[in-house]
């Protein structure tokens, strides 16, 4: 009796250990059938800085609304997905991508060479450009006007404006700020004699601030923003391509361009300034 007991014992250990082990495999592998879907349903988490009106902002309902969050919408459908969106400061937007906290960036983001060391881009869907933001009795004219020692600049930090004026003119006196509206209150309040940002932006805080500043919409020199990802999706990139492709095919850029951007596209237009999505 003691012996039969003891042999059961043994059995149900050993059988006991069996089942443990299965279970552990199952949490680690996923239990085969159950883990290839697994992938369909994760959402698709999208980063963007959601104070750049139209493209990234919030509505009257504090919800996120903008062109960008329209594309964000279009791409995780594409994809059979769920969205999932997260506001992201810009100076933590690049980080977090790397980090794994969101899968792609959809905000605004110039393709630049610096950037593309850290991330990978998607093929471009605006065609942008850098330019200025002056008092409305300035004598500036263009940014070859502006003088070291006598001309201060605003420019939001870490974006491309500031890059551009730290690489090309080094000896102007910048005043970098983490806020686009504070850089325009700067010019408004005189003390910036410029901001140097991209031409919506400018435009729009012109329009705020008209009888105070003057928008000078001719490019300083072309910009393209695209899709920000991580430089080992490949897969996803393709995916986010074709899905540019299809998007533009549809005629769904100039859909939003209508809905969210009908009053500058015109005055553009008039302007002889070329508009966005070409």
């Amino acid at each position: 009796m003691i012996r039969f007991f003891a042999a059961s014992t043994v059995l149900a250990e050993r059988a006991a250990f069996v089942v443990l082990v299965g279970l552990g495999l199952c949490v680690f592998s996923g239990c085969g059938e159950q883990n290839p879907g697994a992938d369909a349903v994760r959402p698709l988490v999208v980063g963007m800085e959601m104070a750049y009106p139209p493209f990234e902002m919030r509505g009257p309902d504090n919800q996120p609304d903008g062109i960008s969050v329209r594309m964000a919408e279009g791409l995780a459908e594409s994809l059979g997905r769920p969205l999932e969106l997260r506001d992201v400061e810009w100076n933590g937007i690049i980080p977090a991508l790397q980090s794994g906290k969101i899968d792609v960036i959809i905000s605004s983001m110039t393709r630049t060479p610096e950037r593309e060391r850290a991330i990978a881009f998607s093929d471009g869907y605006v065609t942008n450009g850098l330019c200025m933001l002056v008092a409305a009795d300035s004598p500036l004219e263009t940014v070859a006007d502006l003088q070291p020692g006598k001309h201060k600049v605003a420019v939001k930090l870490a974006t491309t404006g500031h890059q551009w004026a730290r690489t090309e003119m080094p000896e102007l006196e910048l005043i970098t700020l983490d806020d686009a509206a504070a850089c325009a209150l700067e010019v408004v309040q005189g003390k910036a004699d410029a901001f140097i940002y991209d031409q919506i932006s400018i435009y729009r805080y012109w329009r705020n601030f008209e009888s105070e500043t003057r928008p000078i919409l001719q490019p300083i020199r072309e910009e393209t923003w695209a899709i920000g990802l991580r430089q080992d999706d490949t897969e996803l990139l393709g995916q986010v391509n074709s899905f540019l492709a299809a998007y533009r095919a549809a005629g769904k850029f100039d859909e939003l361009a209508e809905r969210y951007m009908a009053e500058p596209k015109a005055a553009f237009e008039d302007m002889g300034v070329p508009f966005l999505f070409h």
